[in-house]
């Protein structure tokens, strides 16, 4: 079978056409622009990519060997509402469907049990530590991840493993095609309100969700916020139980990550708690999850509130620990970009409890994606107005005068961490391009 991924240089479609390939399948696909994502999946094998989704690229294509799956995400019907990949698609009577379908169409013909971690806000750090304890424990396992690690692929297919390990994202009511053998939720706030108007919709989805999963792990904060506590078959944790002290991992947020991960999964490993808790405490991270670009700077992926709260918790331990030793001066200087302008105009509020460690926050514009033509775009003079304490931030842009700015930081030792949304030309990019290890 021939299987086109359009979008395929994303976090959720690239890692599919991985395992599609790793499968089996004959695989090609499509992007609007060129990124290292791109040629990550070239050195592995997925070479029949172009740039530019045109009737003219596609016809080339299925003119070498017919297509019979055309997979996109939801950002791709999203930006535009018929592409001319699916008008060419539809007229060949080429099967057209978002990615949810086809994979639920291969772990049904693999015969896998899909394990599948939720939530606003930890999900991919939740979905690596799950990964990373199958790994460790030697039981095969199949999984996508949308993230870089270096302990595999951003996705594997493991023919002897039962279970497929799946970052279900609640975007688009994504996670409500699947129906889980065991779920995770990491965290539940409020987000992508074009989708869910309200918090009682936002809830309504992850009840829905629950109720498809054979059995779910939740923390009992994340329980009360509507009816989750009285659905059957969830496992609710109890606030700070007193093993999290037993892990060492920075960052209450990743703590309660990793005990989900290990309570959610000790059935299937048939281990005690302690033994689990070793291994998980020698979790590595992943990319753009308070990943080190050089000493002393950082980036992170956060653009909700928890998200925000939870890297600035894990500043605030590692501006400790390294001023322990003598590596930094326990400054923390934040570079803010935040992800969308939609987004704004409902946490714009919750500012003025967010950044309280921060020392200086340089806020420089909003990476825009999906963004709803009529709203005004705020800039980060406007943002900064919402913020408890005005005086540490400044509006800023990529540009030299904020290079020099960063470099004068990392001189004095101070910890820099930039929080990006953001993809090909985000912060994190800049960032990057400015500063390689």
């Amino acid at each position: 079978m021939h299987v086109y991924f359009s979008g395929i240089g994303g976090a959720g479609i690239g890692p599919m056409a991985q395992i599609a390939k790793a499968a089996g399948l004959e695989v090609s696909g499509s992007d609007k622009r060129n990124s290292p994502y791109i040629e990550y999946l070239k050195k592995h094998d997925i070479n029949n990519i172009h740039i530019g989704q045109t009737k003219e690229q596609i016809l080339k294509i299925h003119q070498q060997k017919p297509i019979d799956w055309f997979v996109y995400s939801s950002a791709v019907t999203l930006e535009n509402k018929k592409p001319a990949e699916v008008i060419f698609c539809e007229k060949q009577d080429i099967k057209i469907s978002k990615r949810d379908e086809f994979l639920n169409y291969f772990i049904k013909t693999k015969k896998l049990k899909l394990i599948a971690i939720a939530g606003t806000h930890g999900k991919t750090t939740t979905t690596a530590m799950t990964v990373w304890l199958f790994k460790k424990m030697n039981c095969p396992i199949s999984y996508i991840l949308p993230a870089k690690v270096n302990f595999g692929d951003m996705g594997e297919y493991n023919k002897d493993s039962q279970y497929f390990i799946y970052e279900a994202d609640e975007f688009d009511h994504n996670f409500l095609a699947f129906k889980p053998f065991l779920s995770l939720i990491s965290g539940i706030g409020w987000d992508h309100q074009e989708i869910y108007p309200t918090q009682k919709e936002y809830n309504e989805a992850f009840e829905q969700f629950i109720n498809q999963s054979n059995t779910t792990y939740l923390w009992q904060k994340d329980s009360l916020l509507s009816n989750l506590k009285s659905i059957n078959n969830t496992v609710i944790l109890k606030n700070n139980p007193s093993s999290l002290k037993k892990i060492n991992l920075l960052g209450k947020n990743n703590r309660e990550d990793a005990y989900l991960v290990i309570k959610a999964l000790q059935n299937i490993f048939n281990e005690d708690e302690d033994k689990l808790i070793k291994i998980i405490n020698t979790f590595p991270g992943l990319s753009r999850r308070m990943e080190q670009i050089i000493p002393n700077l950082y980036s992170d992926y956060a653009h909700t509130p928890e998200k925000i709260n939870g890297a600035m918790s894990v500043a605030n331990e590692l501006a400790k620990k390294l001023k322990a030793k003598g590596i930094s001066s326990g400054k923390i200087i934040i570079i803010y970009e935040p992800l969308t302008n939609r987004r704004q105009y409902f946490i714009k509020k919750e500012y003025s409890k967010l950044f309280t460690v921060a020392n200086k926050i340089y806020w420089v514009p909003s990476y825009l994606a999906r963004e709803n033509p009529h709203q005004k775009i705020l800039t980060p003079k406007e943002l900064i107005q919402y913020l408890s304490n005005k005086t540490i931030a400044s509006p800023a842009n990529l540009d030299n005068y904020l290079l020099q700015k960063i470099t004068n930081h990392l001189q004095n030792k101070d910890i820099v961490i930039a929080i990006s949304g953001g993809g090909g030309n985000s912060l994190d990019d800049w960032l990057r391009q400015n500063f390689n290890k």
